[in-house]
């Protein structure tokens, strides 16, 4: 990924800034995580003690359902069974845990009274009223374990969907990221010791160039003052008058 990069200081200032970032989210996405599955096992227990609830309750209603069978007929029970006039009301709300909205389910007129049940209290037996009992606390515990099984079940795939992001984060992109950023910083430490490398070499010939004028003007200036010097002599000899 280094290789389609290419190494300028604006390219390594945002990839800096990718990097915070990064960083940044992928702590935000662990805390996340870890406090999911905090209340993951929070439900996770609370969902087993639903569901050993749950099957008591079921053989509980299924030995008073048989008990009432055995004793006052099928014809008795189904009677019973079909005279009830109210339904339970079932009704959901939202409800926010560590940005995950999970069902909230809530529910009325499940557990009645005798007289609201809708069967003669004379024409039935006590056994009838227990087996009738035993459904609406089973009805209750069926409601209770759909709403944590569903809790559960969104809990569980939102970490599954955390924890790809931070390993997409930790292992991926964060990692690329680094690696462009020591690409792209080798790359300027390399054109800056090739610019100063140059500079060097042009101080150095601007140098040799300054010296070897330097030595070239020396030398005009020895040659001048060795052709003045016959000059004066001769200037000299042919001042002097001749003979006394």
């Amino acid at each position: 990924m280094a290789k389609d990069v290419k190494p300028t200081r604006k390219n390594l200032m945002e990839i800096e800034d990718r990097i915070e970032l990064s960083e940044r989210g992928h702590g935000t996405l662990e805390k996340k995580r870890d406090g999911l599955i905090m209340e993951f096992m929070d439900i996770l227990d609370k969902a087993q003690d639903v569901r050993g609830d749950l099957a008591d309750d079921y053989n509980s209603a299924q030995k008073k359902i048989n008990m009432a069978r055995a004793m006052e007929g099928d014809v008795a029970v189904r009677g019973a069974a079909a005279a009830l006039q109210e339904h339970p009301e079932i009704t959901t709300e939202a409800k926010n845990i560590m940005g995950v909205v999970v069902p909230q389910i809530e529910s009325s007129r499940v557990s009645k009274s005798l007289d609201q049940r809708g069967y003669g209290i004379m024409g039935t037996s006590a056994r009838i009223d227990e087996a009738a009992e035993a459904y609406e606390d089973l009805l209750e515990s069926i409601i209770l374990a759909a709403e944590v099984e569903t809790a559960m079940k969104k809990m569980l795939r939102e970490i599954e969907t955390t924890k790809r992001r931070v390993n997409a984060l930790e292992f991926k992109l964060l990692p690329d990221l680094y690696e462009n950023q020591e690409y792209i910083e080798q790359k300027l430490e390399e054109q800056e010791r090739e610019e100063t490398f140059r500079l060097k070499k042009i101080k150095e010939k601007k140098e040799q160039q300054e010296k070897a004028e330097r030595e070239a003007e020396a030398e005009e200036a020895t040659e001048d003052e060795g052709t003045a010097e016959p000059d004066m002599e001769q200037s000299t000899a042919g001042g002097i008058p001749g003979g006394d």
